[in-house]
């Protein structure tokens, strides 16, 4: 009797299992780059001011994973006690620990799984593993933070990479740009899905964002832009604004891309409310897509 138990449940946990596999996953991804403390910045400027006004944004986009960019230790940690249904995974750029800015992942820790194991950082250079290390222009260390999470209610993983490339220098953007498809052609979960978060300091039209995001032949692999596949008329498309709270204009530097196939139910820029200060010298960017 035993053994025919066995047997019925052996055959209804693959059901299960497969049924689990193929479920949808639903998802609302943010980037944010939310400017890093400088004490230069006075009045509604000032990080202790314009941390709650921040908060409220990313409540607004209810995220449930966030990228974010310029971030040092401290307000880190200021984010992680105003976010607490959130885990956040990332290092400093300057040692690969606490020093320098941040480009790390908050992710909701009652919905995913993550192995710290299977994440990391590297640096966007010729000797990527080096801390601090560059080779390709640039005065600033630049880096991309990496983690695979499994989501708890399908048990389906996807990989997420965050970065945060050079102002300056093109053509560390475009080195950048190479060695970020390397490694997500390399990434371990192959199968699995992708997306890369980030302020890439370049806009659409720039070879190194064109590079990632389907309009260069160059890379098979290609990713898709949420943004741009929903607004592709859209001529004015700004996400820094260097505190003036303007619109209008060519400058979105923060993306969200996400590899195919994928239904792309909303991308949308985060303006602040009108009459309102925004919270940062850059509005944020989200995306709710569903993996099938």
């Amino acid at each position: 009797m035993l053994r025919f138990v066995l047997l019925l449940l052996l055959p209804c946990s693959l059901i299960l299992a497969s049924r689990l596999a193929a479920a949808p996953l639903d998802l609302k991804f943010a980037s944010y780059n939310v400017r890093y403390e400088n004490y230069e910045d006075q009045g509604w400027r000032a990080w202790p001011t314009r941390l709650q006004r921040l908060i409220a944004t990313i409540r607004i986009m209810d995220p449930d994973v966030m990228g974010v960019q310029e971030a040092l230790h401290s307000q880190v940690a200021d984010m992680c006690l105003s976010l607490p249904d959130y885990d956040f995974y990332g290092f400093g750029r300057d040692d690969g620990k606490t020093k320098g800015e941040y480009a790390g992942v908050f992710y909701r820790k009652e919905r995913f799984q993550f192995d710290r194991e299977d994440g990391g950082i590297f640096w966007l250079s010729a000797t990527p593993e080096i801390p601090g290390s560059m080779t390709w222009g640039n005065k600033i260390p630049r880096i991309v933070t990496w983690l695979h999470l499994r989501d708890q209610k399908t048990q389906r993983g996807f990989t997420v990479y965050n970065t945060h490339w050079d102002h300056m220098h093109q053509g560390s953007r475009v080195e950048s740009s190479k060695l970020i498809t390397q490694r997500i052609d390399d990434r371990r979960h192959r199968s699995q899905p992708v997306v890369l978060l980030g302020d890439f300091n370049a806009t659409e039209g720039n070879n190194a964002v064109d590079y990632l995001a389907g309009r260069s032949k160059e890379w098979t692999n290609t990713l898709l832009d949420p943004y741009h596949k929903l607004h592709p008329q859209v001529s004015s498309r700004r996400t820094l604004h260097f505190w003036r709270n303007n619109k209008d204009g060519w400058a979105k530097v923060d993306h969200i891309l996400v590899s195919p196939p994928v239904q792309v139910k909303k991308a949308a820029i985060i303006y602040a409310p009108d009459g309102k200060t925004p919270a940062s010298d850059h509005y944020p960017v989200s995306a709710h897509i569903v993996w099938p």
